[in-house]
């Protein structure tokens, strides 16, 4: 009976279906934490700069300090997530984000900005592909599309749900305040999780048909020896669909944190909005942004489920969902309504995070189960790196410009066109079945 209550194996069904759901809730919550830790500079930016005394290309670099140490931290996590329940790891990840906001409300200085932003780079770079780690171990295979998409989707739920709160906190009581409320938000989550965080029981196939009572054929059985041997780690990143899938999500990082960073004070400076008009109003991409990564996860699971191969039902999704976010951007660029801008950035810069998801659907499929996690941490160490390098280039783009309007167009130009073409490649050239035949993953 104790090892019933223990082991979610041998749980029926419908309890262990129920207790997948709540950990990914629990997982959508942290990712939404994380995502208003880093949208919460591009917020306040404004009267930040001003009371500091910061120039765009400064403020460019302060943006990129938060992914300094972010792929440093994955690949040292990498190892770990293998080894170290996912439940542990995400508990110290939430503190150290939480430690990592103190300094800015103590001493509110540029050096205290560096050494936050930095240090919460450190504690968040692993937290994406452990938190899809958890959650593919809630669930068998075939059904893992939508939770994954569900809690990958804080990414933008995050912009949606903070974004006004701390807009408001900022005009209410200073952009300091602001901080210190996502610093308390980061412990009463952790003190929650460490009742109810527990490891999954979808480890490998074999666990899988074990847990399922399902017996593979003779070619399943094959299959099943292919899928759970170990494959050199070069070997995976250096297929068609690795390289790609992770290019995509690369540039839609960079996009999304050019969103998250800029748009704010491109809506104050050159619409002439409000801090907390322009601070509301980047929850409209993200508010599309939750939508387009649940609808879109939810469109891979339904074509696999009527016989698609992965190539389409996940290969092209991703492709496709690259190609549209860099055409709506590059045409915000070129209307001259506001209203209209605003609309086509919302479309671009918004459908940018649901490649995220699409992304480790396609990783997850160039190794086996047991190196998933360590692969999921090597991925995401080099696609968040798009982070790094955006707001610096947009800050030296802005500021270097005969005015804001100019810099800021030549920035999302940039960002939409080459978006606009890693999705015509991907269209072209991911293939998952090929690749994993190549592999030795398939037989």
């Amino acid at each position: 009976m104790a090892a019933d209550l223990a082991d979610p194996a041998l749980w029926d069904a419908r309890r262990r279906s129920r207790r997948g759901w709540t950990i990914t809730v629990f997982l959508l919550v942290l990712m939404m934490i994380s995502w208003a830790d880093k949208a919460i500079l591009g917020i306040v930016a404004v009267p930040l700069m001003r009371d500091l005394g910061i120039s765009p290309e400064t403020f460019g670099l302060l943006g990129s300090a938060v992914f300094i140490l972010f792929g440093v931290a994955q690949f040292a996590a990498a190892p770990i997530a293998n080894r170290v329940s996912s439940k542990w790891i995400l508990l110290a990840l939430c503190l150290v984000w939480s430690i990592a906001q103190v300094p800015i409300f103590v001493f509110a200085s540029l050096p205290a900005l560096w050494f936050s932003r930095v240090l919460l780079g450190a504690g968040e770079g692993p937290l994406a592909p452990i938190t899809m780690h958890a959650v593919y171990k809630w669930f068998p295979s075939a059904k893992g599309a939508t939770p994954a998409a569900v809690a990958s989707s804080g990414v933008t739920l995050g912009i949606v749900v903070f974004a006004p709160v701390l807009a408001w906190i900022t005009a209410e009581f200073g952009w300091k305040s602001t901080f210190i409320f996502l610093a308390l938000i980061g412990v009463v989550w952790a003190a929650i999780w460490f009742f109810v965080g527990k490891e999954g029981p979808y480890t490998s196939i074999r666990a899988e048909h074990k847990i399922e009572g399902t017996t593979p054929d003779k070619a399943e059985e094959h299959a099943l020896h292919a899928a759970d041997r170990k494959v050199s780690y070069w070997r995976s990143i250096a297929t068609p669909s690795w390289l790609l899938s992770v290019l995509a999500a690369f540039l839609a990082y960079w996009t999304f944190t050019v969103a998250m960073t800029w748009l704010p004070a491109y809506f104050e400076n050159v619409m002439g909005m409000s801090t907390q008009q322009a601070g509301s109003l980047i929850a409209l991409p993200a508010v599309w942004g939750a939508a387009a990564t649940v609808g879109l996860s939810w469109l891979t699971e339904r074509l696999a489920t009527r016989g698609l191969r992965s190539r389409y039902s996940r290969g092209l999704v991703l492709g496709s969902t690259a190609l549209f976010s860099g055409a709506m951007v590059l045409a915000g660029t070129m209307v001259e309504q506001p209203v209209l801008a605003i609309i086509f950035f919302m479309f671009g810069f918004g459908t940018a995070p649901a490649i995220f998801a699409l992304t480790y659907l396609v990783v997850a499929e160039t190794t086996t189960i047991g190196q998933r996690g360590a692969m999921l941490q090597y991925s995401n160490a080099i696609l968040t790196s798009g982070g790094l390098l955006a707001p610096a280039i947009v800050g030296m783009l802005v500021g270097s410009a005969s005015s804001a309007a100019v810099g800021y167009e030549n920035a999302f130009v940039l960002t939409g066109a080459m978006m606009l073409g890693v999705g015509i490649l991907s269209v072209l050239f991911i293939n998952q079945q090929r690749d994993r035949k190549r592999l030795g993953l398939d037989v």
